[in-house]
């Protein structure tokens, strides 16, 4: 199963809802497939001009590492010399979009596959990432934010 732009929209308009339920600040989504080409991206009235790419680089990075950037970020965190390694060196195979913050979310489909991910910035990451998990089950697929 691939992801479909019906199921990026869904995912773009719920994870919106979600932020304006929450009486977020603007929020900016970015929804990736598989092979990390961007499927639908939102951007809302008051978002910052360099949210784009930051969501996209959470989702990107989610997709590059095979886990949540909350767990990347988590890794940053705790990281010592041979992560502070790695980290640069990936930083560098990337060219500096993978973005180690909370808000990139792995897109699954029923049997577990990775079908791509959502990427949101505007709020804290925490905020984000709860957005994305409600733009994932509006559209009936699995999230898989990382530990």
């Amino acid at each position: 199963m691939s992801l479909t732009l019906s199921q990026a929209t869904t995912i773009v308009d719920a994870a919106l809802k979600k932020g304006r339920e929450l009486s977020l600040a603007p929020l900016t989504v970015a929804v990736l497939d598989a092979g990390g080409h961007l499927k639908a991206l939102a951007r809302e009235d008051g978002s910052g001009i360099v949210r784009p790419q930051i969501a996209i680089g959470k989702a990107w990075g989610a997709l590059g590492m095979g886990l949540g950037s909350r767990t990347l970020a988590k890794r940053v965190a705790e990281q010592g010399p041979q992560q502070q390694a790695f980290f640069s060196a990936l930083n560098a195979m990337s060219e500096g979009r993978v973005v180690p913050a909370a808000g990139g979310v792995l897109i699954k489909d029923g049997g577990g596959a990775v079908i791509g991910a959502v990427g949101i910035s505007g709020d804290v990451s925490d905020k984000d990432e709860a957005c994305a998990l409600a733009g994932i089950a509006a559209a009936k697929l699995v999230a898989d934010p990382g530990a």
